[in-house]
């Protein structure tokens, strides 16, 4: 459109000088010496226009052919970088297909030319950790980070990553601490290490950056929910296993109040308290649990628990009773603190009523040992017996279920 605008203007000039000449055409005269010429004006401004764009194509000729050498050069550089620019792509494209040699040796072909050496030595680094050639991935590292002043964050990075897919997991984990002290908040930073902490079961270290995680989203909610439920059932089996149950205390009451009340952690730091005989505070944490979420399996191990004062213990259990009277597992816990108590009476009635709800293998071996302690051998006997045949029927159930996998908490990648 600007060509024909252009065209129409110029034809418009023309027209309207030629129209100029027509009406007064004038003159021009040369004259040197003894000797003149004499010219129409517009012959001598057609003449003047040739000479003027003879001259000029006469010299953009010259300095054409004077700079052809330079320019073929470029030409050529311009074409190399074409074709180093068209492999990067093709490796690129041949890395996400994993065609992981032919991305190497795409990505590799002409990185000299290529106007993004990083991208190609840190690709190339990926497609050989794929090829198992570990010699030559820490080999195109080093060049990427000659390749391009400032790139030894995004380098180190790589690395990283790779040796932790690669399972070099002290060398990853020696990367990220140096990543993470000049960037803490770094958020792929953050989240590997919190996967290498995991992986190398070093929950310590995992909890402190756990705000971190928090603070700046690096995974979803629900990730750090189960993460943190993790972490603290960890530290709390670590002080369980070095036997001090000061430690133990300790651990349980670093543990979030909202994750306190998880019901499955409560029942961890119930076992350990047990573990380590401590009963009485076992006693507390079940009972207060209890007022606020019912459930059997904390009540089951309430029966369980030695309190120093058994009658109080018993009292609580009774006063459950009375809105929970059809519970099998709580008669059951019923049934065992009478017993403890030396209460024998009220302690079969509690087993024999549990049974008649629910048939446990644990509720007849609580029946023989009482009939034991009542001296009825043969009764007690009996109750061995179907205890241990239930026990065997369940214990086949158990088998026969399908027990879920339990997977890492944090995913591969983000």
């Amino acid at each position: 459109m600007k060509w024909l605008f252009g065209t129409l203007f110029i034809l418009l000039i023309a027209t309207s000088l030629s129209l100029l000449a027509y009406q007064d055409p004038g003159y021009v005269i040369i004259a040197w010496g003894l000797k003149s010429a004499e010219l129409s004006l517009s012959l001598f401004i057609i003449l003047t226009v040739i000479s003027f764009s003879l001259v000029y194509f006469i010299l953009r000729i010259l300095i054409v052919s004077w700079n052809m050498p330079s320019s073929f050069r470029q030409w050529r550089e311009r074409q190399k970088t074409l074709k180093a620019r068209r492999d990067t792509n093709k490796g690129l494209i041949e890395l996400a297909q994993g065609n992981w040699a032919r991305a190497e040796r795409f990505l590799l072909r002409h990185v000299n030319k290529s106007d993004t050496p990083l991208l190609n030595y840190l690709s190339a680094a990926r497609a050989a950790q794929k090829l198992s050639a570990s010699e030559r991935r820490d080999n195109y590292l080093g060049l990427a980070h000659k390749s391009m002043q400032g790139s030894g964050f995004a380098v180190q990075l790589t690395q990283a990553e790779l040796q932790l897919v690669h399972g070099q997991l002290e060398q990853s984990l020696a990367t990220l601490v140096q990543l993470h002290s000049s960037s803490p908040k770094h958020p792929h930073v953050l989240f590997l290490l919190a996967r290498i902490y995991e992986m190398l079961r070093s929950w310590p270290d995992l909890l402190k950056i756990i705000p971190d995680l928090k603070k700046y989203r690096i995974i979803s909610p629900e990730q750090l929910h189960d993460l943190e439920l993790v972490v603290h059932r960890e530290l709390i089996t670590s002080a369980t296993q070095h036997g001090d149950v000061n430690e133990l205390r300790s651990e349980w009451q670093k543990v979030p109040k909202v994750l306190r009340r998880d019901v499955f952690l409560t029942q961890h730091y119930v076992r350990c308290l047990l573990t380590l005989n401590d009963h009485d505070s076992a006693e507390m944490v079940v009972r207060e649990t209890l007022k606020r979420d019912w459930d059997m399996q904390l009540v089951y191990l309430y029966g369980i628990i030695e309190a120093k004062d058994s009658d109080k213990q018993l009292a609580t259990v009774e006063g459950w009773l009375k809105t929970n009277e059809n519970n099998p597992v709580l008669l059951l816990t019923a049934g065992r603190l009478c017993k403890r108590n030396q209460l024998w009476g009220k302690a079969q009635a509690y087993l024999d009523a549990s049974l008649g709800i629910q048939p446990r293998s644990d509720t007849y071996k609580e029946l023989g040992q009482l009939m034991e302690q009542l001296e009825e051998p043969d009764s007690a006997v009996e109750y061995f017996r179907k205890g241990l045949m239930l026990a065997q029927e369940e214990r086949l159930d158990d088998m026969l279920s399908v027990v879920p996998v339990i997977l890492p908490v944090l995913p591969a990648s983000v």
